[in-house]
């Protein structure tokens, strides 16, 4: 039960913090190299799901985050009886990076538009009172800014055999291009470490 609390309360501390950082200090598309070409923080926004996927309009955005809450207490509740009956640390410690990663993407859904003002591609965001933000319960932004393009080719240098579609309005090929943000990464790597290691324990 702690070490499930301590890796939750990391998460959502860590992710929390970096995206405040983000937000109060970034234009919309301000970067930051951090390693040399390969690691940016690169701040962008999103009205929908992990790694930069979206849904349109303002009912997909309160469907999309209607479908978090409930998928946030069935989670929660999963990672309650996995604790109850006592099952591998592996598979507590795994379920609850995904419970931590649901619930800092969620935060941004919920509040984020309640305190904050609009970022743009010309100004930084900033706090407001509560309930003078940009948009209201629920749909607020998804902040991302975790950047690795590890690999860009423009594409006159890249081989004829890549697919135009691989290129993008920039014409470059870039692996890896999507943004994410800690949240992301924490529900991938919880769900990457229970297929790998914890299928067979799934069964409560």
């Amino acid at each position: 039960m702690k070490k499930s609390v301590l890796v939750i309360l990391t998460v959502l501390v860590l992710d929390q913090a970096l995206k405040f950082y983000i937000k109060l200090t970034m234009p919309i598309g301000g970067n930051v190299p951090v390693i040399d070409h390969w690691f940016y923080l690169f701040f962008t926004e999103n009205n929908g799901m992990a790694f930069g996927m979206q849904l349109a309009g303002s009912w997909g955005k309160l469907a999309l985050s209607i479908f978090r809450l409930l998928a946030i207490g069935g989670i929660g509740f999963f990672l309650y009886l996995l604790i109850k009956n006592k099952k591998k640390t592996g598979l507590i410690l795994s379920m609850s990076l995904i419970f931590a990663g649901a619930i800092g993407n969620i935060i941004d859904s919920a509040f984020y538009g309640l305190i904050f003002s609009q970022s743009t591609f010309h100004s930084v965001a900033t706090l407001v009172p509560f309930g003078h933000g940009y948009a209201g319960f629920l749909h607020g932004k998804v902040v991302d800014m975790l950047y690795f393009p590890l690999i860009d080719i423009p594409r006159s240098q890249a081989p004829s055999w890549l697919p135009g579609f691989l290129f993008g309005p920039e014409n470059h090929f870039i692996f890896f291009r999507p943004i994410f943000n800690i949240a992301d990464a924490s529900i991938t790597i919880g769900v990457f470490w229970l297929l790998l290691f914890h299928r067979k324990s799934l069964r409560i």
